[in-house]
């Protein structure tokens, strides 16, 4: 049973290291994190800010050594990144017809009204 405490406490601790937000610094809510993925002990996480509305996509680490974490400043919603996780890759054709479309104006705006 300790070890379990000693294992909540560690997340604990890291969701501390990314309790602010780093453009605004308004602090976020740890309970409010969403988890898109784990594995052991390394969960990766995404988390809105109330303040300005922006999100990061963390990726925290609890081991041996200590508690650690990386985050993504994104604008995409959790929505947004479940989403794009399970859509298709973009391939070189799909950049090569975006390149295409913006290239003759015409055709950007048509496509655009297509939509």
């Amino acid at each position: 049973m300790a070890q379990n405490k000693g294992a909540s406490q560690s997340w604990d601790d890291g969701l501390k290291l990314i309790s602010f937000c780093p453009l605004c610094e308004t602090h976020y809510n740890p309970m409010e994190a969403k988890q898109l993925g784990a594995s052991g002990e390394v969960r990766l996480l995404h988390i809105t800010c109330k303040g300005c509305s922006n999100s990061i996509i963390a990726l925290v680490t609890v081991g041996s050594g200590g508690v650690s974490s990386v985050g993504l400043i994104t604008d995409l919603t959790y929505r947004d990144v479940v989403k794009f996780r399970s859509s298709n890759a973009v391939e070189a054709d799909d950049v090569l017809d975006v390149h295409g479309i913006l290239e003759d104006d015409k055709h950007f705006w048509a496509s655009l009204a297509r939509t």
